[in-house]
């Protein structure tokens, strides 16, 4: 049991909480961000798993740190909303520490993103139970633990896939994320092992715990991204799953194009729903199973859109260099996109970006 009180986020601290995340929100928008202990009350999900809820194969978005932040899933949910979210990772020291302040811009959200879930990071399971009780605090609909970034700093600390070297600690963390969450599911991401697949040893490690979804990307912390995703892998955790009679719900990632992949996938290899990462670079209708492939003209007032976004919630308090990953994932694949994308590197502000591309749209009206 963890007896943890947590006096730096008691209730009093919220009016400041919200005023840092509601400063820059842009005045033409009707949804709220939000940090609230209150909003709990008002979402019938909170009181039980949401997971339950879904219709398999569920489809998510994955977390992906400085990319998935506020603005980006604000965007996905409104042209393609999947049926959950990740908000990126967030450090578990990080928000126990004096600077914890810096770090609570990464856990605003909209109520349009719901259902929405906090994933969190770190080696220290008392800081894991105050962290759960403050994402309760916040109003997530789920907590979800990195067990799978092969960042070497983070493997080094002993967190994220480090933890797949120490399964009793992992476990230790689990438990202590579920006694703070109080009811919220807590999920897990992780990879398939460390230098080699772990898989038969790792995988009921986890499930003895009992996460309510644990996704495996099938790679292991050696592979990073240098190879394809061994789904056969991700497969076989799903047999685990079924041998132990564990009710853990099992999602694949790794390599998957859009949502026709995705439902292939889910099929073939029997999982109960696929994260989808890389795919929804420039693509925040990847999820719209309705919506065709947007012309250029949609991309580029998207990439002017999410650029203004980024500028107003998160200028000052993140690179404006974050947002130029997005343009070469935007402005590709048609004549003339490479000249437009290195003019939009050069760019400092939203204003210049938008200013470069409505010029382009003059000159380039029927491509």
């Amino acid at each position: 049991m963890y007896h943890v009180k947590t006096k730096n986020f008691d209730n009093s601290c919220l009016p400041f909480l919200n005023k840092i995340v509601n400063k820059n929100r842009p005045p033409d928008t009707a949804d709220t961000l939000t940090l609230s202990p209150l909003s709990r009350h008002n979402n019938p999900i909170m009181s039980k798993n949401f997971w339950l809820k879904l219709k398999k194969p569920i489809f998510v978005l994955a977390p992906m740190a400085n990319v998935t932040d506020a603005v980006f899933r604000r965007l996905i949910a409104k042209y393609g909303r999947p049926d959950a979210m990740f908000t990126e990772f967030v450090s578990c020291d990080g928000l126990q520490s004096v600077g914890h302040a810096k770090l609570l811009i990464d856990l605003q959200y909209t109520e349009a993103e719901r259902p929405i879930v906090a994933q969190i990071f770190g080696s220290k399971p008392a800081n894991f139970y105050k962290t759960a009780q403050l994402a309760r605090e916040l109003g997530f609909d789920g907590i979800d633990i990195n067990m799978g970034c092969p960042e070497k700093n983070l493997v080094k600390s002993g967190s994220c896939a480090g933890l797949i070297r120490t399964p009793q600690l992992a476990q230790e963390i689990i438990r202590a994320t579920q006694a703070g969450a109080q009811g919220l599911p807590v999920s897990v991401k992780t990879r398939i092992g460390f230098n080699k697949n772990e898989i038969e040893t790792w995988i009921p490690a986890l499930l003895a715990v009992e996460p309510a979804v644990l996704t495996v990307h099938g790679r292991t912390r050696k592979e990073m991204s240098l190879v394809p995703a061994n789904w056969d892998v991700i497969a076989r955790a799903v047999e685990i799953r079924n041998e132990t009679k564990s009710k853990t719900l099992i999602f694949g990632n790794g390599d998957v194009r859009d949502l026709e992949d995705a439902a292939a996938k889910a099929k073939q290899y029997g999982v109960d729903g696929v994260m989808l990462g890389r795919a929804i670079f420039g693509n925040p209708w990847l999820f719209n199973r309705e919506k065709k492939t947007p012309t250029i003209e949609e991309r580029l007032h998207v990439l002017v859109k999410h650029t203004l976004l980024y500028e107003k919630i998160l200028g000052g308090k993140k690179s404006f260099d974050l947002m130029k990953k997005h343009y070469k994932a935007y402005v590709s694949g048609w004549d003339g996109a490479k000249e437009l994308r290195i003019e939009l590197m050069t760019a400092k502000t939203a204003g210049e970006v938008e200013k470069i591309v409505v010029l382009y749209l003059k000159n380039n009206t029927n491509k």
